[in-house]
């Protein structure tokens, strides 16, 4: 049981990377849709390129969208609109007319004019009320039935004889004439303006429920396919019926009611492809970026982001599939080069957009646009923190989306009208959220604490709170960190390293000298030495401990875990040489580990070049009346020491580069000592 519990705690990094792996592959398999995925890709407009297809059970045809649509059309087109008339209206009406006519026509009629304009009242009223008033105007054909709806009676009548308000002074005008009663016209016309109200109402809930009601009864299909029946010939060109027919049988398969036994079957298929594609990704990370597989909070990195994009796209499709384009998918590789590397970042977006072939329709489309998206992502974006930089790769990409998916369309089409312009929004969409990168990289950095491009570039102003006071406490120190960082950041320039990572690193690495400034011979401005009253083993204590105060201090202001590497290993093992040897004048028995940096040694090639810089330059300032060759031997001298003490045995840096970086120290310190060519006496 011991031996187990030992050995579960040596191997615990192995077995958190499998319980990562796993839950990884089991978070996407439960997200991904569990019916089965149609084996064919449809290719419209081009020939069949597989075998002879048979239908493998009844089926029935699916209309196409434009035959829906017509039927829609059709069913607006005769559809009769409901509209409610008001009865009690009509009442109110009859005795406002009653006494509007007492008011307006003199007792001096005679009794035969009397009764002639009483029928005449009456009659118009009948007729005006017949069908009713209607006050809205309604832009119907005159001949258009209408429903008119009295309580629970419904009649058909058609809608131009419902007289509209605003034809009322028209219609009583032509009864008026044909009655020839044009001496009372105006009082007529008073009365019935006085007293005529709208009694028809359109009734818009019960027409928009009755139209719904009858596009229900629409057949979504039109014939069926028997079991058997071929379907498509290899070769023949799909289109039309036959493009209807194969999306028919595809929209059937896809949503069949799954058994128990094959519901588990699907699950296990798509388990399978999932674990081989993050299979994929960890093999890669494990043999080519094996500092980034040791260390579980970047792998959790990686992987949590790729499950992010798997989840924000499943999101979408629930949503609406149209939409699938507006998630920023090269969010990924963006971020992933932010943090990591640009190979990296492809291989980890290429795995991810396979996984999304499994769900998204058009696979092959949809996997094409994104991986060449990627692709020009990674090949584009140079210095991230560059505001400029990033709306330029954005446009690039949105541009490279448009473009593809235009190829695509009238490949597919045979004609550029089959374009859809809303797809572009979509792209559009899709290239502004890509700009989310930044603030999304910002919470990165606080919750994974990892570092990027953006805030090294903060981290490398000297203005910064920490770099003002080691100018304050050692104003010396700081000039040689300028220096150090001038000639780090060329040397990582030419061998393709992190600039700016060993610029700020160079900034940085001797923050520990503030505790005690004037020990460091850069501070010293008098000719009184500190070290003159203090034996060499305490003056090398000293020397070393500005290494350990670096770490304090640096820990203290939260400077990230790749800067206080190099606060670490800028003097890797190696001893102080200077007390060691005074030491050894005294004692030829002198234990060399107490003169010695407690390490690491270096571990990247960022840090071994601040090792050599640092060295180099710091011994640069012994140098009396410099010469070419001089500092050829001086660069040789210090930088074969090391390496013959095995300082860059753990740092994955070449014999070629660290002679690169030679070179370019030596052509580094002739321009600092503005040395000319030496001539011949």
């Amino acid at each position: 049981m011991k031996s187990f519990i030992n050995s579960l705690y040596k191997n615990q990094d192995l077995f958190y990377k499998v319980f990562l792996f796993l839950l990884t592959t089991f978070i996407i398999v439960y997200m991904f849709p569990k019916g089965g995925k149609f084996k064919y890709e449809i290719p419209r407009g081009k020939p069949w390129q597989y075998e002879n297809l048979y239908a493998p059970f009844d089926f029935a045809i699916l209309k196409g969208p434009d035959e829906l649509a017509a039927e829609k059309e059709e069913i607006n087109k005769t559809h009769v609109p409901y509209y409610d008339y008001n009865a009690e209206v009509v009442s109110q009406v009859e005795a406002s007319l009653d006494e509007q006519f007492v008011r307006i026509f003199p007792d001096t009629l005679t009794r035969r004019e009397n009764m002639r304009l009483q029928d005449f009242i009456q009659n118009t009223f009948e007729e005006i009320y017949d069908a009713g008033v209607l006050q809205e105007i309604v832009p119907l054909s005159p001949d258009q039935l209408v429903y008119l709806r009295e309580g629970n009676e419904v009649t058909e009548v058609t809608y131009k004889s419902i007289i509209k308000q605003n034809q009322l002074r028209d219609f009583l005008n032509r009864k008026i004439d044909k009655a020839q009663l044009q001496n009372y016209r105006e009082e007529l016309i008073g009365l019935f303006f006085d007293s005529v109200k709208s009694n028809v109402t359109y009734n818009e809930a019960l027409t928009q429920s009755d139209l719904e009601s009858r596009y229900n009864q629409i057949s979504y299909t039109r014939g069926n396919v028997e079991r058997g029946t071929i379907i498509v010939a290899k070769g023949e060109v799909v289109e039309g019926d036959k493009l209807q027919v194969l999306n028919s049988l595809k929209a059937e398969f896809e949503s069949q009611v799954w058994s128990e036994a094959n519901y588990n079957w699907v699950i296990v298929g798509y388990t399978l492809l999932v674990f081989l594609a993050l299979l994929m990704l960890m093999l890669f990370i494990r043999k080519y970026r094996y500092d980034i597989f040791q260390n579980n909070i970047k792998v959790t990195f990686i992987f949590f982001n790729v499950t992010l994009m798997v989840l924000l796209t499943v999101l979408v499709i629930r949503f609406n599939v149209a939409y699938v384009y507006v998630v920023p998918l090269c969010v990924l590789p963006l971020t992933i080069k932010g943090f990591f590397d640009s190979r990296l970042g492809l291989f980890t977006h290429v795995i991810t957009v396979l996984l999304l072939g499994f769900i998204v329709p058009d696979s092959y489309e949809y996997m094409f646009l994104q991986i060449i998206a990627g692709i020009v992502t990674i090949l584009t974006v140079s210095e991230l923190y560059k505001r400029a930089n990033l709306f330029i790769t954005v446009g690039q990409i949105t541009l490279v989306y448009i473009v593809s998916y235009f190829a695509f369309t009238i490949i597919q089409e045979g004609s550029i009208y089959e374009v859809e312009p809303e797809t572009f929004l979509m792209f559009l969409l899709g290239g502004l959220a890509t700009l989310f990168v930044q603030p999304l990289i910002y919470a990165y950095e606080k919750i994974f604490g990892l570092i990027s491009d953006m805030s090294l570039l903060e981290l490398s102003d000297t203005n910064s709170k920490l770099l003002k006071e080691l100018s304050d406490k050692a104003p010396g120190t700081f000039h040689h960190s300028l220096n150090v960082a001038n000639l780090a950041e060329a040397a990582a320039n030419e061998i393709n390293a992190n600039a700016m990572l060993v610029r700020v690193g160079a900034l940085y690495h001797d923050i520990g000298k503030m505790r005690n400034p004037t020990y460091f011979t850069e501070n010293q401005t008098t000719s009184v030495n500190s070290h003159d009253e203090l034996s060499p083993k305490e003056s090398a204590e000293i020397i070393i401990e500005h290494v350990i105060n670096g770490i304090e201090v640096a820990k203290k202001r939260n400077l990230p875990d790749r800067v206080i590497d190099f606060i670490r290993t800028h003097h890797g093992t190696t001893t102080v040489y200077y007390f060691l040897k005074k030491a050894m004048e005294n004692d030829q028995h002198v234990n060399e580990d107490d003169y010695r940096y407690p390490g690491p040694m270096p571990f990247s090639k960022e840090t071994a070049i601040l090792m050599m810089c640092d060295s180099v330059e710091a011994a640069s300032r012994s140098i009396k009346e410099p010469t070419a060759n001089m500092i050829d031997e001086f660069v040789e001298r210090i930088i074969n020491k090391q390496m013959e003490d095995g300082q860059f045995l753990n740092s994955n840096i070449t014999f070629m580069e660290i002679q690169q970086v030679k070179k370019v120290l030596k052509r580094k310190l002739k321009n600092i000592y503005h040395l000319r060519i030496e001539y011949p006496e």
